[in-house]
Parts: C-alpha cells; structure tokens; sequence
C-alpha cells in the first residue's frame, strides 16, 4: 500500500472520523470517571478472588489449595512469591507451549518472547484470551485518559503510528503463535480500529530492522500522523531518520496533525528534553505507559503527570519492599496498604496464569488514594560491586544533572565496575554514554555525576572519601549510533529490545569496553 491510497482512505472516511472522535470523547469521559470512583481495596480483592476461582482445578490451583481460599490473607500464606525460572521449571517447561490445566484453564493463542533485559535469556510468556482483552481495556484507558483530558485532539482524523518489533510470529506445535509482544498487539487490532493505524502489514511484518525503520520514515513522511507510540530509544532513530529525509527540523514541521506521542518500556526523564527539542511544539503531548509482556501495569494520567495503575483489568498487584526481596517472610503490599516514597519490587497475580509473579521491576508510590506510581528501575539493575548499593534511579537522576551542568544531552547510557589487579586498590564505574549534545567539559561532567551521587547515596558517598575503595567515575563516550550497533553485535536490535543500562557483574561493561575499542 503506497502513500497516495493511505491518504486517500483518510480523505474518504473522513466524516466517519469524525463521528468516531466524537464517540471516542464520550466513551474516555466515561472511562476516567469509573476510574476516579473505584473502590481500590475491594476492586483488587474481586480481582483475586475471580482469578483464584478461575483456576483452582488447574496443577497449580491443585498445588496451592484454592478451594480454600478466602480472602488475600489465605492466598498470601498460601502462594509464595515467584519469577519466572520457577514457573518455567515448576510449571510451564514440560507441557510447553500448552497451557490449559497447569497455571490456567484454558491454552494461550500467543506466547510473548521477552528478551530478559537483565539476564539476557528468553522468556516465554502466555498471552491467554483473557489478558488480550486486559490489554485492550489497559490501552483504552491510556487513550480514554489522555482524550478526557483533551476532546479537542482529533486524533482520530489521522493515523495512529504503532512503531515496535516485526509482527512476523511462528506457529508452535499446539497451534499456538509465538513473537514479539508488539507484533501480537498489531495481530489482535480490531478490524474497526485498523483503518486509522500505520504501518499497513506488508511493512509491519519486516524482521530486518535497519531496513524496515528506512521502510517507515520513507512511507510516514507524507502522511497525516496524529499518533505516535514506540520504546523512546527507537522513537529517537526514527525522528532522525525522517529528519534527514525530509530536510526539515523538528516533528512538527513534518508532522503537522501529530498531538500525541506514547512512550513506554523505559524510565522517560533522561528523555523529555530531548524529545521536546525533537518534536518542536507544544500542542503534542507526550504519555507515559508501563507495559509489559506479563500485563499491561500503569498508564500516565494527565491530570496528575504521573502514572496511574489500573486496578480493574484483570491483574491483582502486590508490592514488596526491595529490601526485602529474597526473604521468604518479607511483607507483601496490596493497593489498600502500600507506603509512600518506598522503592517497592513489583509482584502480579494475572489472567494469564501467574500468581504472584516477580516481574523484575520497581516502583515508588506518590499517592495512595489515586494509585500513583513513579517507575524506578529493574530489580537486577543495581550497582554494589563495592558496597554502594545504587540503584538505576540514583544513577538516572546524576546523569541528568551532570548533563544540565555542561549543556549536554545523553540519549542512552550504561554503567558497570571496573575492578582492579590488585585487590588491595580501589576500582571505579565505568560510563558509556552517548550523547546528543556532548558536554562542554568531560571532567565537570564526571565531577557534577559523582557528586549527586554522593549527596542522594550515603552507601556511595562513604565509598568514595578519600577515593580509599571507589575512584571518580570514568566517561567514555559512546559515538553518534555506537549503542544500535552494540545491540545489533548482540542480536538485540530493534523490537521491544533496550539497552541493559547497569551490569553489577561487570562482565556487560568489559564487553562493551571491547566492542568500542575495535571502533575507535
């Protein structure tokens, strides 16, 4: 499908665009304001119970009592906190890619590969007909949301520009498919939905990533955009892209109609400058979302400028205090008891067969009443190969203001240790960044990082007195495109895949030490 019959099937439905983005408004009001009346407490606890009698005849339903199940005090005592290695070996591995009896009643049409951002391993995670439609009814809320917020964005008069991984899945022997989770989202578009999105199929389904974001910039170009959505890495290679083809210095200029951005997958703070510069107008908004391959978990809500967790799609949350993580009695949180400013790891309890299910991520709560939730890192992404206990927040927040000081721009980064030969010395992190704008002085930028670091962290602040066991941190930085390159060395390019940012082994950081020195 070329870009003279995308706009033309625009112009054509035009009216009935219209018409949509009038329903559209009515159904977001609706939407926001079940929202704003829930009961957290009993919302979250119908959701438990409704999972639990679910599949309480499956091995796991078996395994754990559900029968007996009363209330989550019952299924807190019952069901211990997991991660995925348990359930895949305990559960999943031997009947794999059937589902139906083991961890849920039924099969899953689709399994979601999730590359393991931190352990580097695949996971094969069940998408079950149940969590499609708590998919749905999450993106609903995320465009609902932002559309109560801002009926006069008539989004819907243009195209809605999907940008993630190849839709090409593979089909198991159960007759289930397997693939990136973005390419079963494209999958299950409805057919009323479809005729508003971008990319059309023939384009979606290119597994070669170079060629398909050349694909994308050279047919996006000339077409009415009014949406846009991706991980913001990817999102930044594709504005560059479309910058040089078309000559023109922001989105806005080539994208007149653009009013939303989506971002999702990754902290977006180290990002908002950059993509304000990018997009050049203030009538886009840019929307947070967190999802992931095991649920759909928070959507920004406007209002507020943070995100909001939605409790009533099918996924019963718990949260347990990162301290805390590996012991067997630590205390588990729901949405009626969290604390505020605690960087608490995330557990979920969902339609697709996980029960308290560690994802891998943490969160810090802002509000109780509205569940409002900052994202702050990955369970596994933490540094204290020395003793410094950081975790990637801390780290987040230094790079920022290290870049603010010497009027640099980062677009991504990765830290890790350096160890010495002799033991008896002192090691140092070690930096890769790249860089937008580069700053006017590497060694304020190093002093200004090493310096926040000190002022929030009192583990890292004692580490370095006297520079006894931690030198200055080390910048290297990474060239214009170094960071695609190194993930395309590792097969990691494009899709849902993102740059592991903290490597507490320091194995990740001297491969990179490696790989950039052979292009230097």
């Amino acid at each position: 499908m070329g870009v003279t019959s995308l706009l033309a099937g625009v112009a054509d439905h035009r009216l009935t665009r219209r018409v949509a983005d009038r329903a559209v408004n009515l159904a977001a009001r609706k939407r926001m304001l079940t929202l704003d009346h829930l009961d957290l407490a009993a919302t979250q606890e119908r959701t438990l119970m409704s999972l639990i009698q679910r599949a309480k005849q499956t091995r796991f339903g078996i395994d754990h009592d559900f029968r007996r199940i009363r209330s989550i005090r019952d299924y807190q005592r019952r069901v211990p906190v997991r991660d995925y290695e348990a359930f895949w070996t305990g559960y999943w591995r031997d009947s794999y890619p059937t589902l139906a009896g083991t961890t849920w009643p039924e099969d899953a049409p689709y399994y979601a590969l999730s590359s393991g951002t931190t352990s580097g391993t695949t996971k094969y995670i069940p998408v079950t007909r149940d969590m499609l439609n708590s998919n749905r009814k999450a993106a609903f809320t995320t465009f609902g949301l932002y559309r109560a917020c801002f009926p006069q964005d008539e989004t819907l008069t243009g195209l809605l520009f999907f940008f993630g991984g190849s839709t090409a899945l593979n089909r198991l022997p159960n007759g289930s498919l397997s693939g990136d989770l973005s390419g079963i989202a494209s999958r299950e578009v409805s057919p009323i939905v479809r005729p508003y999105t971008f990319p059309p199929l023939e384009i979606s389904l290119l597994t070669n990533w170079e060629e398909k974001i050349e694909r994308l910039a050279d047919l996006s170009a000339n077409l009415p955009i009014t949406a846009i959505s991706g991980i913001p890495a990817w999102l930044i290679v594709l504005f560059d892209r479309l910058k040089q083809r078309t000559g023109k210095a922001t989105l806005a200029e080539i994208w007149p109609t653009l009013r939303l951005v989506v971002h999702g997958g990754t902290k977006f703070d180290p990002y908002r400058e950059l993509f304000e510069r990018e997009i050049g107008s203030d009538q886009v908004k840019m929307i947070e979302t967190y999802p992931c391959s095991e649920g759909f978990i928070a959507t920004e809500d406007p209002r507020h400028q943070r995100l909001r967790i939605i409790p009533d799609h099918g996924i019963f949350f718990e949260f347990i205090p990162f301290e805390e993580l590996g012991n067997p009695d630590a205390p588990r949180h729901t949405l009626a008891n969290v604390d505020l400013n605690v960087n608490y790891a995330v557990v979920l309890t969902t339609c697709a067969g996980v029960f308290s299910y560690l994802v891998g991520d943490t969160v810090r709560f802002e509000r109780r009443d509205i569940p409002l939730i900052q994202f702050t890192g990955r369970t596994k992404y933490f540094l204290s190969a020395f003793g410094e206990h950081l975790i990637s927040e801390e780290v987040e927040k230094a790079v920022a203001e290290a870049s603010a000081a010497t009027g640099a721009t980062s677009i991504d980064w990765h830290v890790g240790p350096i160890f010495p030969n002799d033991p008896s010395k002192p090691g140092y992190h070690r930096y890769f960044i790249e860089f937008k704008t580069p700053p006017k002085d590497l060694r304020q930028f190093a002093e200004v990082l090493d310096t926040t670091l000190s002022r929030i962290n009192e583990d890292y602040q004692a580490h370095r007195v006297g520079d006894l066991t931690m030198l200055l941190p080390e910048i290297r930085i990474v060239p214009p495109g170094g960071f695609l390159e190194w993930m395309k060395s590792v097969g990691k390019l494009g899709g849902q895949h993102k740059l592991p940012r903290m490597d507490n082994s320091g194995k990740l950081t001297l491969q990179m030490t490696e790989f950039f020195a052979t292009r230097n």
